[in-house]
């Protein structure tokens, strides 16, 4: 090895979650749907216990349970084994596979066993048999979560269906959402906005009612809620579908998948926070659909726009250390740079070529921010004792930065899990934008009360 080889040094407090479970959040939004790991044990304990600490739900994350002979000669048994279990005890409509490090280390050809066990049950009617390639030395969990989005696409989505074209019969148009990973709350504000322009939304995924229902009378373990087999399959003849938060990455792109394969048009925007990112989805759904923005619509952008004028001088030049997610630090940056503020830090844990280049494109970019992927919270934390950040917006992982700073933390994104109400924590559109914004300036007038030597008994 060379001596002007750079010293490596481990991933430190990772600024990510694990591929498969962005798979498993996926197959949570496919009605009747259990994800199943193929892999041990404690890789479906872990994704529970980040997905039930978030959003608050029971949930069943099955696994093939991988021992130590499995490990050496291959999972094909325990696969075959967990899938019987799965149908008898649970009865799903789908079963989402999701592979994990070990299984795909020692070779299994997830595609292959599924086939396998397809044909060796054809006296059987059997659920949809959903799979995905998801180990984590690949990738993050947006990547997991990426990949099944697609993976499904290309498994529901009939290929003899590719020539059919819908004829104009004057009934509502259907429209195809994929979006990022955001909550339950943004979900259910996507399928309202375009139900306020005339249109059918079929969202793949969506587990807006499977991961934040209401109490159930008695314990059910298949929760109502989430897209059809069926509703996917009608996507191959929809109007138009749309990527919300669309990957850097094209070959991860769900919307580009179906405008090549099906001639659906395809159209892609980060995720809308802030003013400027929402007109922009407003203007795409009204192209689509071929009607005028509802009033009620300008109204809250009007609310919105009346309060950065009232807290402009609480936000402005603040300086933001920011991270999350690609998609999520997209737009979160273009609301900072809306409001005023000032990013000195916008860090991401995947490993993203595109990252640096297409959030420096973002308007009113300062060229002083430090822009990085690849990163760990270790590595922020040094570079954030340099940059004197006032406030930190990100996910719960973000605390570690917050108490060794000694600075708030606005929390963000996925996962919220030392705080209550992540699941409806709203970010997209002019209202949740509003909320967003809300929580922020409140998180920086009670850090100033707090350091503050007076106690004023009036204070705004």
């Amino acid at each position: 090895m060379s001596s002007k080889a750079p010293n490596y040094t481990s991933t430190q407090n990772a600024c990510k979650l694990c591929s498969p479970l962005g798979a498993s959040l996926v197959y949570k939004g496919i009605k009747g749907c259990i994800p199943l790991i193929h892999g041990s044990q404690g890789c479906s304990t872990y994704i529970r216990r980040y997905m039930i600490s978030h959003f608050r739900e029971p949930l069943d994350i099955a696994s093939t349970n991988f021992h130590e002979a499995a490990a050496v000669m291959g999972g094909a048994e325990n696969m075959k084994v967990a899938l019987d279990n799965l149908i008898r005890q649970y009865n799903p409509e789908a079963i989402g596979i999701a592979t994990t490090c070990l299984s795909e280390t020692i070779g299994d050809d997830i595609n292959l066993l599924v086939k396998k066990y397809s044909s060796s049950r054809t006296e059987q009617s059997l659920p949809t048999l959903l799979h995905c390639s998801t180990p984590s030395y690949s990738g993050t969990h947006m990547n997991g979560y990426r990949l099944a989005v697609l993976s499904i696409l290309k498994q529901v989505c009939a290929q003899s269906q590719k020539e059919i074209k819908l004829e104009s019969t004057g009934s509502r148009k259907k429209i195809g959402i994929f979006p990022a990973l955001i909550s339950p709350a943004d979900l259910r504000f996507i399928k309202s906005l375009v139900e306020s322009f005339s249109m059918d939304a079929v969202l793949v995924p969506d587990y807006s009612d499977t991961l934040d229902g209401p109490t159930w009378d008695e314990y059910t373990n298949m929760p109502p809620g989430g897209t059809s087999i069926d509703e996917i399959n009608s996507l191959s003849k929809a109007d138009a579908c749309l990527e919300l938060g669309n990957p850097l990455d094209n070959r991860l792109s769900a919307s580009l998948y179906m405008e090549e394969q099906f001639g659906v048009k395809a159209y892609q925007q980060r995720l809308p926070i802030g003013i400027e990112a929402t007109d922009r989805l407003i203007h795409t759904l009204s192209e689509i659909s071929g009607k005028k923005t509802p009033a009620s619509l300008n109204q809250e952008r009007g609310r919105l726009t009346d309060a950065y004028i009232d807290a402009h001088k609480v936000c402005f030049d603040k300086r933001v250390l920011l991270f999350g997610d690609e998609e999520l630090a997209l737009g979160l940056t273009s609301f900072l740079t809306e409001i005023g503020a000032k990013p000195v830090l916008i860090a991401t844990g995947a490993v993203s070529p595109l990252f640096r280049e297409t959030v420096g494109s973002i308007s009113d970019m300062s060229p002083d921010t430090l822009i990085e992927d690849e990163m760990d919270f270790v590595k922020m934390l040094e570079m954030a004792r340099d940059l004197k950040p006032d406030i930190i917006l990100g996910s719960s992982k973000g605390y570690y930065l917050s108490r060794e700073l000694q600075i708030p933390l606005v929390r963000a994104g996925f996962p919220i899990h030392d705080r209550f109400g992540g699941q409806r924590l709203e970010h997209l559109g002019y209202h949740g934008t509003l909320a967003l914004f809300d929580r922020f300036v409140n998180t920086l007038l009670e850090s100033k009360q707090e350091t503050e030597p007076v106690g004023y008994t009036y204070f705004g």
